[in-house]
């Protein structure tokens, strides 16, 4: 699990990191803070510790942006002990709320808690792919912003495959396996041409080169930062 931390005491944001470590998640800290929906984006994560003081806009408009693009879970790390406070981060998206000073136990209790819940008794419903890509599982379609982009029962296959899979690669031939249970029977030459509209298909809506090649092994999705960086630059 990638857990980023939004903090700007720069020794207590290494401190969390470190105990994250031990405990064997991944820590990555936020390091612009007029720009941490951007971070969020090109990192990933599944989870956010959020402190409220920080420079630019507070932790709750930055809760209230990730929430604009995901459901990860938040918690609150704060030296706001307010109950006023408490009950705004809950209304402004926050999951949890943790007062500072706190023990490494107690932040850990509570992280371990928030993920179980999130992602061992949570259905898969939305994958943020980057900028304002997703993929909804439920309904097995691509959206850019609110507009679905409409894919043949081969191409939705093939991006499913690549969501699952990301951010590793798959292979041309674990492609064509998978297609040929759709019984549709697919050639490697007829691969290449489905790989080569579909990518023309997503360009045309999202601007974005979508789908990478690693050359003589197959194909994977570009990074969430690659996805965003290429549509500001559109």
């Amino acid at each position: 699990m990638r857990i980023l931390i939004v903090e700007d005491d720069e020794t207590l944001a290494k401190e969390m990191g470190s105990f994250l470590e031990q405990w064997g998640y991944e820590a990555l800290k936020a390091e612009r803070f007029d720009q941490i929906q951007e971070e969020f984006l090109a990192s990933a994560p599944q989870m956010v510790l959020m402190d409220i003081n920080l420079p630019y806009f507070d932790g709750f408009y930055w809760c209230t942006k990730i929430r604009q693009v995901s459901d990860v879970p938040v918690l609150y790390i704060s030296s706001r002990g307010d109950n006023a406070d408490q009950i705004r981060a809950m209304a402004q998206g926050g999951d949890d709320y943790i007062e500072k000073p706190f023990h490494p136990e107690v932040l850990k209790a509570r992280i371990r808690a928030m993920l179980r819940r999130t992602y061992e008794y949570k259905v898969r419903e939305q994958a943020f792919l980057g900028g304002e890509l997703r993929f909804d599982w439920e309904e097995q379609a691509l959206y850019f912003g609110g507009q679905e982009i409409q894919l043949t029962k081969s191409e939705r296959r093939v991006v499913e495959r690549l969501v699952e899979s990301r951010p590793g690669v798959v292979t041309r031939e674990e492609l064509m396996m998978d297609l040929w249970d759709t019984d549709e029977y697919v050639s490697d030459g007829t691969l290449t041409t489905m790989i080569s509209r579909l990518r023309s298909k997503l360009k045309t809506v999202c601007g974005v080169e979508f789908i990478k090649t690693k050359k003589g092994l197959g194909y994977f999705l570009a990074s969430p930062s690659e996805i965003f960086s290429e549509q500001d630059r559109a």
